[in-house]
């Protein structure tokens, strides 16, 4: 029986250490499941984003934000009620977490009742993020939710 020696145990670590690294790359390859991008477009956008940082920060300092609610026809997205919808363009995207395939992205007009629903039909049960942006006379404005579809 030979001693046992620092060089074993120099073999036996390393040996450990490429079984450890190796189960991690073919017994979990889950970490590659969610690594999609959020956008296409990316570089372009990344130019654009301190528009979106103006927008968001016009959003976040409202009195009074469009709020959402949830019921069986789907999402509904209702703005203030003495908001004046006459020179609004309002456009939503609704990000899906896990698959962009679920990605809705649409231009909408506000009903009497200064508000527009996402159809149940178009979602999916799972997470989402309503990012809400919308232009009043030549100002930009974005609010994000995070949503629930259940």
């Amino acid at each position: 029986m030979k001693n046992f020696t620092w060089g074993h145990g120099v073999v036996i670590a390393l040996l450990s250490f490429i079984i450890f690294i190796l189960s991690m790359l073919f017994l979990f390859p889950n970490g590659q499941k969610n690594s999609e991008m959020v956008t296409d477009n990316y570089y372009e956008e990344e130019l654009k984003y301190q528009d979106v940082i103006d927008a968001k920060k016009r959003g976040d300092q409202l009195e009074e934000k469009p709020v959402y609610s949830q019921n069986q026809a789907g999402i509904k997205v209702t703005f203030p009620k003495g908001y004046d919808n006459k020179n609004t363009v309002a456009k939503f995207v609704l990000n899906r977490t896990d698959d962009q395939n679920l990605d809705i992205k649409k231009s909408v007009q506000l009903d009497a009742n200064q508000s527009f629903t996402i159809p149940a039909g178009v979602l999916k049960m799972g997470n989402y993020t309503l990012r809400l942006s919308w232009t009043k006379d030549k100002t930009d404005y974005r609010l994000d939710y995070d949503v629930i579809w259940k």
